[in-house]
């Protein structure tokens, strides 16, 4: 099972790196992780440089794609060359996309008559891409997903785990990184966003 995490230069930390952590509490064997770059280092919104661990082309055959956000992701759309190499498809895949990696979805037309999440200052350039932005964390509909604000990270890899190993996996891996002293009340309120959008099969990619 290969989930692989869009990270454009001038990325979002928190987007990015929050979900990787996330994915990761699943401990089996056939379970991987990926950031997937169209160049071999990106770096951050922050300064931080990251080496890419998968291509666009293993992206785009994985199991589930986060796409994550960042500062340059309307250079990313208007970069023709890059958004051919993103052949994502939800018949055969999970999607997911955080704030601005929204906007990503939206221009490849996979978010067509689907409402979506997204950050405050991402909501204009998506709705002018045609797309209902909606006021709050969390959406999905079939096998895509969009979520808003850096924190509403959590809730996107949490679907994700839920949808390919089940909501007790998901529970086990919001448990994880939750504050102490708080880990029921934060894995009760994540799983709140997210279960309206589980009660459909989970997904055979």
């Amino acid at each position: 099972m290969h989930i692989a995490i869009l990270t454009f230069e001038g990325f979002n930390e928190l987007d990015s790196l929050i979900a990787l952590g996330v994915l990761n509490r699943v401990k089996k064997p056939d379970w991987r992780v990926s950031i997937a770059s169209p160049t071999v280092r990106v770096r951050s919104m922050n300064g931080l440089t990251l080496e890419s661990q998968a291509s666009l082309r293993e992206a785009s055959a994985a199991d589930a794609v986060i796409v994550g956000s960042g500062m340059q992701t309307r250079e990313v759309i208007a970069d023709r060359g890059l958004m051919a190499q993103l052949q994502l498809d939800p018949s055969r895949q999970l999607l997911g996309a955080q704030c601005s990696g929204t906007l990503v979805l939206a221009k490849l037309g996979l978010l067509d008559g689907v409402s979506a999440c997204t950050d405050l200052t991402t909501k204009p350039w998506v709705q002018e891409a045609g797309v209902d932005v909606l006021n709050q964390p969390f959406f999905a509909r079939g096998n895509v997903a969009t979520a808003g604000g850096c924190l509403a990270s959590p809730y996107l890899a949490a679907w994700i785990i839920a949808r390919l190993e089940g909501i007790e996996a998901a529970e086990s891996a919001l448990h994880y990184v939750a504050p102490v002293g708080e880990k029921e009340d934060y894995v009760s309120r994540a799983m709140r966003n997210i279960t309206p959008y589980l009660k459909e099969k989970l997904a055979t990619v």
